[in-house]
């Protein structure tokens, strides 16, 4: 990348009046100096609106209406984006602290790399201080996809071009798309990624993965519909197997945590 390339960040929110505030604040706080905000809205009637239009000098595109659900409204603010790479920020997220993109984005100076990541922690909804997972991305290979394992969404940075290459998220799945974009991009495509060892976003706890039973259930079902798609062998059993690494997370604490914003 030659001189200072934008970022689109994409924020896909509905009825987020509670947590869409620190969302934007945490990307206004970014220092990196070329960003390009979108906000794709579901058609919130609580007070959602009234935060984005108080926000609107900060906000490069959005829009409010009903769509097919996450992945519809995520493939919807991949087509509004004009940045040379992509990253998602869902309004119950925050970023680390404000040199998040600016890190990132060194990552993409190498012309190589088509996708960058790096650690998450799950926080308390209420107290983003209180951390109660950390989810490193440290050991992550393709091979482990097979155990249902992938790096945190919400980490995940990626070329423009490789969504217009490789195609956007894939709305039969309710809540496992971001595992097959994943799945298709680095093990099919064998697209080159840089791993950042640092805590690049907060999560909220009670995110739709996280929900119930029968989440858990869909999200193991997808994700082995997903590896047989794109011809990785794996089954159900190796696949529910990833819950002892998860178990281990709840005890892990990042090394190092610098205060976020």
């Amino acid at each position: 990348m030659q001189g200072t390339p934008t970022i689109s960040l994409i924020t896909v929110c509905f009825q987020a009046e509670a947590y869409l505030k620190s969302c934007i604040d945490s990307i206004i706080a970014q220092d990196y100096p070329s960003i390009e905000y979108i906000i794709i809205d579901g058609g919130s009637t609580d007070g959602t609106l009234d935060i984005i239009r108080a926000y609107e000098q900060h906000i490069d595109q959005w829009v409010s209406e009903r769509d097919e659900g996450l992945y519809d409204a995520m493939n919807k603010g991949i087509c509004m984006a004009s940045g040379e790479v992509i990253g998602f920020l869902h309004a119950d997220d925050v970023y680390e602290h404000p040199s998040v993109i600016s890190t990132v984005m060194k990552a993409f100076e190498d012309s190589s790399i088509g996708a960058v990541y790096g650690d998450l922690v799950y926080v308390d909804a209420e107290n983003t201080d209180y951390i109660t997972r950390y989810y490193p991305a440290r050991d992550f290979t393709v091979s482990k996809f097979r155990k249902g394992m992938m790096p945190p969404h919400p980490t995940f940075f990626v070329r423009t071009s490789l969504y217009e290459k490789m195609g956007n998220f894939d709305t039969s799945y309710e809540i496992c798309a971001d595992f097959d974009l994943m799945v298709r991009m680095l093990y099919q495509g064998q697209v080159s990624s840089s791993y950042i060892p640092s805590v690049l976003v907060r999560m909220r706890n009670g995110g739709i993965s996280t929900r119930n039973l029968s989440s858990t259930i869909t999200i193991n079902r997808e994700m082995l519909k997903a590896c047989k798609k794109y011809g990785l062998n794996t089954n159900l059993l190796l696949i529910y197997s990833k819950y002892f690494s998860k178990i281990s997370q709840l005890f892990m604490r990042p090394e190092s945590s610098i205060t976020h914003t």
